[in-house]
């Protein structure tokens, strides 16, 4: 491949970069590099490049082929937010190779592509975990051919080479392993010229592993955990006045009052996560030990979100968080289930009005205004 083709795409990747960056720049940034290997497959009609050869008709159909190989590919992106990145790469579809018969004798065909692409690539996530990838690029491939046997003709080239330049589409599956190392499954088809001015279509089934650069570092640190003080208990009321020989009367304890307690759903969670941290499992052993020797009746775990990001999305991952609570007051305190409800709110429940916390941009300032609406809150009905 000529240098001066890479250098344009090169260029271009970086013009890209800076023009999209102010347009699309959100909390999701970073750079990602990755290693893919799969089966290629092409789809080449070795006919038409036989006749393209040596002319049409003068050779029997394809007798054998192989048109499967090992293909991969190396390459490095920028996710710009939480849809859209580009991606640039290098690409090795493999070596191909198919026979067939002349008049003359036989004629053997081999060809092998390389070659540099440039996508724009789409993630639409269906969960915390799991989002479909979908791509569309300009892909610049060298096609390079080899033909023996004594069935070519005389004024034939043996070995024919081809720079073209063409589209290239791809869908895939992408699963975070961790917030710094990503499975992709991808199905890509490019479209190849064979080196004799024929087209067709040559698809690569990958895997590929992909490491983000810098994601994690980016996540705003948790504040400290926010200390669980008890209520002042509830003053008791005075003995009514002894009337002899009337016997004393004593009005009955009241009702047990509710406690509710809120935590901050940063001191308890990851930004944007719904597993707890170890020093939030730490706040809710003390608040645990606050309430030891209470006779439990109900308990209720109230999950909420701020109005940052999609509606759908802050709904599930409150209800998630209500959920890692109540788990963890189950299954670790030892606190019966059946008298723990978890609900979530989702944005629906703010502290903050809007008159506090103006825009809808999610800058580090509206963050850190917002984070009272990002809390859980505990309701404890029982008695001592």
């Amino acid at each position: 491949m000529k240098p001066s083709q890479a250098l344009r795409l090169l260029s271009l990747a970086g013009i890209t970069t800076l023009v999209a960056q102010p347009l699309l720049a959100q909390e999701h940034r970073y750079y990602y590099g990755g290693l893919a290997a799969g089966q290629s497959n092409s789809q080449i009609d070795a006919k038409r490049s036989v006749d393209s050869l040596i002319g049409a008709g003068l050779a029997a159909p394809i007798s054998s082929s192989n048109m499967q190989d090992t293909g991969y590919k190396i390459f490095g992106g920028y996710q710009f937010n939480r849809n859209f990145g580009v991606e640039l790469g290098y690409f090795n579809l493999g070596k191909f190779s198919y026979s067939t018969a002349t008049a003359t004798g036989p004629l053997n065909g081999k060809y092998d592509i390389e070659g540099l692409n440039l996508d724009l690539v789409g993630t639409f996530p269906l969960s915390e975990r799991w989002s479909v990838l979908g791509r569309v690029g300009a892909q610049y491939a060298n096609t390079r051919s080899t033909y023996s046997g004594t069935g070519l003709g005389v004024t034939a080239n043996t070995n024919p080479s081809k720079e073209d330049s063409n589209l290239k589409v791809g869908l895939g599956l992408q699963y975070e392993l961790t917030r710094s190392l990503f499975l992709r499954g991808e199905a890509e088809r490019y479209r190849i010229n064979d080196a004799l001015d024929n087209r067709g279509d040559v698809n690569l089934f990958s895997l590929s592993l992909v490491v983000p650069i810098g994601r994690a570092a980016r996540e705003r640190p948790a504040p400290a955990p926010v200390a669980y003080v008890a209520p002042p208990p509830a003053p008791t009321p005075p003995p009514p006045p002894v009337v002899a020989p009337a016997p004393v009367v004593v009005a009955p304890p009241p009702p047990p009052a509710p406690r509710r307690v809120q935590f901050s759903a940063d001191s308890l969670f990851s930004f944007d996560q719904g597993d707890m941290r170890p020093d939030g499992k730490a706040a809710l052993d003390k608040f645990a030990s606050e309430l030891r020797g209470t006779r439990f009746n109900t308990i209720v775990v109230e999950g909420n979100t701020d109005r940052l990001g999609a509606a759908a999305y802050n709904q599930k991952l409150s209800e998630q968080r209500a959920q890692s609570v109540k788990a963890y007051l189950t299954n670790t305190i030892g606190i019966d289930g059946s008298r723990i409800s978890a609900v979530g709110k989702g944005e629906t429940n703010p502290v903050t009005k809007p008159e506090d916390c103006k825009g809808n941009k999610a800058t580090p300032a509206l963050i850190a205004c917002l984070q009272p609406d990002r809390r859980v809150d505990v309701e404890v009905v029982g008695e001592r």
